[in-house]
């Protein structure tokens, strides 16, 4: 039986995955610019640290005006104090380093932005359970800020830009509907060949990075994967796509590579006096 080609348009689906190789090689053969903190990974960064840093208050200021700051004095001194113990372990004074609680019982979640401004949603702290805990979350933000993963993803997407535009060169002389299936099928191999396997990446990578920072800082790295292990009990009743469709690796594969972690992380923790 001869085997089908899927159309988009008049071109197959193989010709858009070339485009998409291209871009993968690209990123392989220059990925030498930077590496990222404690894993060494080769890094890919088009933009300056400059660059970034001001993006990142541009959208942390955005952030902080559309939600509700947190007044709870005892929630906000802690976040202060363990944010602040990490940032001092980073070893990164160019960074101008400020933690904001956010009043969002409903969102599980926190974030670093380029420059070292991090928030998190009191709806984490359930999960965080103790300082620990707290720290590991607020390490592997710091993780991100750190190893320039904001920097990263625009280069990768400065790069797919590129490339849907020699596409789109390329195919110029076809019908307007064949152009807008062709970029459809161009967005979606993007997304789940390069886009989201280098996302989850990142987030391993940053759970790396996170719990030796927060060993340094004198938080017990053990701790890591309880976190992890509380948010998939808390999280059990909720949908979430395939690993493959998502930016973020599923919880049972971190918290195996979490516990493989603790021997490394161990020989940087020192209880904090």
């Amino acid at each position: 039986m001869k085997k089908k080609s899927f159309l988009f348009g008049q071109v197959t689906i193989s010709f858009i995955t070339v485009i998409v190789l291209v871009i993968i090689t690209i990123l392989a053969l220059f990925c030498g610019c930077a590496s990222a903190p404690y894993t060494g990974r080769h890094q890919l960064i088009l933009v300056s640290q400059d660059e970034e840093a001001a993006l990142g208050i541009k959208a942390y200021k955005e952030v902080l005006s559309q939600n509700k700051i947190s007044t709870d004095a005892k929630v906000n001194a802690m976040v202060q104090r363990v944010g602040m113990r990490i940032a001092a372990v980073t070893n990164r004074p160019e960074y101008k380093w400020e933690f904001t609680v956010i009043d969002g019982p409903n969102s599980a979640n926190a974030f670093a932005l380029p420059g070292g401004k991090v928030a998190v949603y009191t709806g984490i702290l359930p999960y965080t359970h103790n300082e620990a805990g707290l720290a590991f979350v607020l390490a592997h933000e710091i993780g991100h800020a750190i190893s320039r993963h904001g920097g990263e993803r625009m280069s990768e997407q400065l790069l797919i830009q590129f490339g849907q535009g020699g596409l789109n060169m390329a195919i110029a002389k076809k019908s307007a509907s064949a152009i807008q299936a062709i970029n459809l099928g161009y967005g979606l191999l993007t997304t789940v060949g390069v886009v989201l396997p280098f996302s989850r990446t990142q987030e391993y990578e940053a759970d790396h990075i996170g719990i030796i920072l927060s060993a340094k800082a004198g938080y017990d790295p053990r701790e890591a994967p309880h976190f992890f292990e509380r948010m998939m009990k808390g999280e059990q009743n909720k949908a979430t796509p395939p690993e493959f469709l998502s930016t973020h690796p599923a919880d049972q594969e971190r918290i195996q590579k979490l516990i493989k972690l603790i021997p490394e992380a161990m020989n940087y923790y020192q209880v904090h006096n």
